[in-house]
Order: structure tokens, then sequence, then C-alpha cells
């Protein structure tokens, strides 16, 4: 991101100094916060306007003078488009493309999804108690429909930044895998550890 002086063109009116944020994106520049230097335009016909004195004394000069306005704009739609894009990334993965948003944890709109690795030998209902156990402190997504490969895909295509498969070894011992959206990092977590472990990675 940077600072670039717009085109005097398409500058606003009576603006005589305008800067505005921006980013690179694919289809180029593009300004995501206004900086206008109004000078003492608005406070003048508002003076004018209404009869009333706008004038400010500087008490160390005794001078007095019409304050000039910087007027700023930063709308939330473009701050998102920003975010959108500087996480959005496509990469090869084991042959095949893998689209992922890498938004920054504490920002992403889901913490971390939770997947049963198959419908069956008590996996679901153990998922259904680590997920009921997650949601109440944190935005967190249950799928179990399709591959595990492709639900990892799904949330890696959402922002998600955590990964909670239950397996058969996690009937027996208590044990989770969790993997990384970002490094593709898989750890085997305790189940009942689950809520320290994530809110730790959450903060960083």
């Amino acid at each position: 991101m940077g600072r670039r002086a717009r085109d005097p063109d398409r500058a606003p009116a009576v603006s005589p100094a305008h800067r505005g944020g921006a980013r690179p994106l694919r289809e180029g520049w593009q300004e995501f916060e206004g900086i206008h230097n109004r000078t003492n335009f608005d406070l003048s016909r508002h003076q004018e306007a209404s009869g009333k004195k706008l004038e400010y004394l500087d008490p160390a000069t005794t001078e007095r003078f019409i304050p000039y306005v910087v007027e700023t704009s930063a709308g939330a739609d473009r701050t998102a488009l920003v975010v959108m894009v500087d996480a959005y990334h496509e990469e090869e993965v084991a042959g095949e493309k893998r689209v992922v948003l890498r938004f920054h944890p504490a920002i992403a709109p889901l913490k971390a999804a939770v997947f049963p690795l198959v419908n069956k030998d008590g996996m679901p209902e153990l998922s259904r108690r680590i997920f009921d156990d997650l949601r109440t402190r944190h935005n967190v997504f249950y799928d179990d429909g399709g591959s595990i490969g492709r639900r990892y895909r799904r949330q890696d295509e959402a922002g998600t930044p955590f990964g909670i498969t239950i397996d058969g070894q996690s009937t027996q011992d208590g044990t989770v895998t969790v993997r990384e959206r970002d490094t593709l990092r898989q750890v085997r977590v305790a189940a009942d550890g689950l809520v320290g472990y994530l809110a730790e990675r959450l903060r960083s």
C-alpha cells in the first residue's frame, strides 16, 4: 500500500491538494482512502452565508484566521476490498490448484471448522461435542459432507485458519488432528485442550 497524489483533473473542486491511500490490485492501483485539503473554503462560505464569525483567535499572536479543513474518507466497503484482495492467494498443492484466503486469524470470519473423518464409529458424536464446546467461545463451522480433502479446500477458500479432524484415534485417546491453513502442518492436540490451543494462536 502507499500514498498517491490524485490526477489534478480528477481532484475534487476547491481541493488544491489531494492525496489518497492506495493499493495495487490486479486491475492496477485502486484508491481506498481520500485525503482532501479543503483550505478555508468551506468555513469561509459558511461564515458568509450565516453571518456568524468562524474565525479562530491565536492567543499567542492575537492573529485571527479561518481554519483550514482536512477531509478524509475511508469507507468500510473499500477497506473490505483491500483486505480480501490482500488475503487471496492461488497456489499448487500436490498437482492441484488451491485457492486460499490468508486472513489473519483475528479477523477471519470463521476461526475453526470441525470434521468427523467418517460418519460412523462414534466420530460424529464426538465431533458434535467438540463443536458445541468451541462455538460457545468462537465462530466455528461443522462439515461432515464429502471427502476430508474437499472439506479442507472449502475452508481454505473461506479463510478458516484451523481445521479440526476427529478420527478413529480420537475416539480411543481423546486427541484430534489440527490442520493449519497457511502451512498445511498437522498436529495432534488433546480435545480437552483445544480451547486453549486455539485461543493462543488466534491472539498471535
